[in-house]
């Protein structure tokens, strides 16, 4: 039994061996159609990485021929399911728009949109790349909105909507967390003003609150009124908007300070 166990292997290893070796040799010596051939036989074994390296190869000595809608589908979908996203993406992105008949068309785009997702990084990164995915989301919605992906796109696009919204948020949040409250109250105004609806609504609207009261309170004499003032509006929209909010308590108790500073503020002035 080890005996034929022996004699498998060696024929396993010898055979791959062989296969290296014809790869190697199609990849440097080979004649443009062995080497097209060699990488659509390796494509659909799903060897991926080695068809790539065929693809990219040929494409010079197959453009503008019919074989090249071909090459340039299986080469974007190599990279697809080999991780490289940002490449999959251009490639998908070119097909598209070498090949506006092709019938592969729609799939090409939805395929850039979705690589072009997963590709993006987490919310405390840079974000270009989840504005592009959205982007293409919504250009592929607009193209195809009988096609059946196009739940599954909208669902992609809330998912990144609200990873941008994070993001935003955690921005403002560091501004107020560094003590920074100037900025933090101008950023949670943004995001106020740029994410109406958002989930963040409420704890945005306390954050702010505090950093507006902060901001009042350091003040200079001559702003410590209009910010004053300003923090109460703030507060008076975390009320409104949520009555029965954890953070009110919190929040009352600094308004109460804010209403006594602003009386001895107005007595001092009019001494």
């Amino acid at each position: 039994m080890l005996k034929y166990k022996f004699i498998i292997v060696t024929l396993v290893l010898a055979m791959t061996s062989i296969s290296c070796s014809d790869f190697t040799k199609v990849l440097n010596k080979g004649t443009s159609e062995e080497q097209y051939s060699l990488a659509t036989q390796l494509y659909e074994n799903e060897k991926y990485y080695k068809a790539i390296q065929l693809f990219e190869k040929i494409i010079p000595a197959y453009r503008g021929k019919p074989q090249m809608e071909r090459i340039q589908f299986m080469l974007s979908n190599a990279y697809y399911h080999t991780k490289s996203y940002l490449l999959a993406a251009y490639h998908f992105d070119r097909f598209t728009k070498n090949y506006p008949k092709s019938t592969k068309k729609e799939e090409a785009a939805y395929l850039s949109a979705h690589a072009y997702y997963l590709s993006i990084p987490r919310s405390s990164l840079d974000q270009s790349d989840t504005l592009k995915a959205i982007e293409s989301f919504q250009k592929y919605i607009d193209n195809y909105p009988e096609s059946e992906k196009v739940a599954e796109a909208n669902k992609y696009i809330k998912d990144m909507q609200s990873r941008l919204e994070k993001k935003a948020f955690d921005i403002a949040y560091l501004y107020y967390h560094t003590e920074n409250y100037k900025a933090a109250v101008v950023a949670f105004d943004n995001f106020l003003s740029q994410n109406l609806g958002s989930s963040y609504k409420e704890e945005t609207l306390y954050f702010k609150s505090k950093a507006a009261y902060e901001l009042a309170m350091k003040s200079v004499y001559s702003k410590k009124e209009i910010r004053i003032k300003e923090a109460f509006k703030t507060m008076d929209r975390l009320e409104y908007n949520f009555k029965d909010s954890p953070y009110l308590d919190e929040i009352n108790k600094l308004r109460n300070k804010l209403k006594d500073e602003l009386v001895l503020l107005t007595s001092t002035s009019n001494n």
